[in-house]
């Protein structure tokens, strides 16, 4: 008798952002999912059966949440404070949404959350940007335990769809510097938006040493699931 598996059900939020645009297409390709629910505020193009796209402005999760159901929730959701405008919008995306929807994964017994938060994040830290992120982990990791995996990631490396000045003038000097990262600076190197999504897909489905990510683990990580 032939057992048929049940294939699990991914569930990503911010699918159109650098990471999230890569991760999109790694679960595509991954034949452990049967089915990817897709959470934007933008159409984007489905590209495949696996696809199901929720619409939203994010102002009503409630109703939002009788429609989400899956294994594995995926949140790549993030801002800067040029398109935020002010730190309160800002938190309300990089600190608000995570932590409403680790609540919502909490009630739905999703099996795993798998975050990104930033190298240097640190709820006491005296950069709000970094204590946003060390906050918003430490909210999740109070709701959801040893469900949660946060990934650290240092300057992203890729192409965005809108142009960021100070995000390329970074990676510029940072392809420049990046060979003198090594030992335990290895982590402060840059890392391809790729690599971070196949991380996090790694650690969706065969877990990680530690809860808490950083950029180094991520690469090694993305490339134990490359060779797979």
């Amino acid at each position: 008798m032939v057992i048929l598996m049940e294939k699990r059900t991914a569930i990503l939020l911010g699918s159109t952002g650098l990471v999230g645009n890569q991760l999109l297409e790694a679960l595509i390709k991954e034949e452990e999912y049967g089915k990817i629910l897709v959470i934007n505020r933008k159409s984007i193009e489905p590209g495949s059966p696996k696809i199901e796209e929720i619409l939203t402005d994010f102002s009503n999760l409630q109703q939002l949440e009788s429609r989400i159901s899956g294994d594995d929730l995926f949140c790549c959701l993030g801002t800067t404070i040029r398109t935020a405008k002010t730190q309160e919008k800002f938190r309300q995306v990089d600190y608000g949404l995570p932590v409403a929807f680790a609540e919502i994964a909490s009630r739905k017994q999703v099996k795993n959350f798998v975050v990104i938060s930033s190298i240097g994040a640190n709820a006491g830290s005296g950069n709000f940007y970094l204590r946003t992120k060390g906050e918003m982990e430490q909210a999740l990791i109070r709701i959801l335990g040893q469900k949660v995996f946060i990934v650290r990631p240092s300057m992203l490396l890729g192409k965005r769809g809108e142009f960021r000045f100070g995000e390329e003038a970074g990676k510029w000097l940072t392809a420049i510097i990046s060979p003198f990262f090594t030992g335990r600076l290895a982590r402060f190197k840059g890392i391809q938006a790729s690599d971070v999504a196949r991380a996090m897909l790694y650690t969706a489905l065969h877990g990680a040493e530690k809860q808490i990510i950083e950029s180094d683990q991520l690469f090694k990580l993305s490339k134990i699931y490359h060779h797979e």
